[in-house]
């Protein structure tokens, strides 16, 4: 093969690889699983629809006083034995049918990029939803939503901060 073809070739095959990574960006990469811009995230195979409100949106708001936060490791999205206990009350009160249902809100520190926070708080809220489930919670009545490091319970910027910034929050409607 000739020296010019083998550049060719070679030109060809860079400019397609090149093409092929970059690829087509998402115009709204908050977009939730039920195309929203509510950022709502879940997986449908598990029954898991979302909740409607009297106006047949999604509640504006939940109580988030009644159960305490679940506390995640840095970088982990698994739910730690010590924090098991918080995830048993909200299933126990879901079961007595004290409540409509959950959201269950996941959050990060500051660390690590925007779309890799939104993505790690998802996997935190799903781990908790996860393990409703496993206690018994009927999975259409749970509901998951990230918010990444947008919504800081601590404004520090040290372990201490961190620490609370790394949790998933319910939401009882």
């Amino acid at each position: 093969m000739s020296n010019k073809v083998f550049k060719f070739m070679f030109l060809m095959v860079l400019a397609g690889t090149t093409a092929f990574m970059s690829g087509c960006k998402s115009k709204n990469p908050n977009t939730g699983l039920y195309g929203s811009d509510a950022g709502l995230y879940g997986d449908p195979l598990l029954g898991d629809v979302p909740l409607e409100g009297d106006s047949g949106d999604w509640p504006a708001d939940g109580d988030r006083s009644l159960f305490d936060a679940v506390y995640f490791a840095y970088d982990s999205s698994q739910v730690n034995p010590e924090e098991a206990g918080k995830c048993e009350a909200v299933a126990k009160h879901l079961n007595k049918g004290k409540g409509q249902g959950v959201i269950v809100e996941g959050h990060t520190d500051e660390r690590g990029s925007h779309d890799y926070n939104l993505a790690l708080g998802e996997r935190r809220a799903l781990a908790v939803r996860d393990y409703l489930i496993s206690l018994g919670v009927d999975p259409s009545v749970i509901q998951t939503k990230s918010y990444g490091e947008e919504m800081p319970d601590s404004a520090g910027h040290d372990e201490g901060a961190w620490r609370l910034n790394r949790r998933s929050v319910f939401a009882i409607y």
